[in-house]
């Protein structure tokens, strides 16, 4: 695939930036280099080998869930300076 300057700068059109000439020029330079790796890629002979899903050989690398032990709702209020018998109070936020 042949990359053009009209193509730079119906890209940079897209994306609403503004390139120089040189920047069009060293723009063109990195583009057409990715481009041709990716056809690099596309000849090598992949017959038979399966996708890869995951860069690792760890199935599951998360821990298990454990349950362990919480504190009661008098504990959780102790140290708060405005309470009730059930909930924390705050001051109003949204003001209608």
């Amino acid at each position: 695939m042949e990359v053009t300057e009209q193509m730079i700068q119906h890209l940079a059109n897209l994306s609403r930036l503004s390139f120089s000439d040189e920047e069009t020029k060293a723009f063109k330079n990195d583009l057409q280099g990715m481009i041709a790796f990716v056809e690099k890629l596309q000849e090598v002979d992949t017959t038979g080998i399966q996708p890869l899903q995951h860069m690792g050989d760890a199935v599951n690398v998360l821990r298990e869930d454990e349950i362990q032990g919480s504190i009661n709702r008098t504990e959780a209020l102790k140290n708060s300076p405005i309470k009730d018998d059930t909930f924390f109070k705050v001051p109003k936020v949204i003001k209608k």
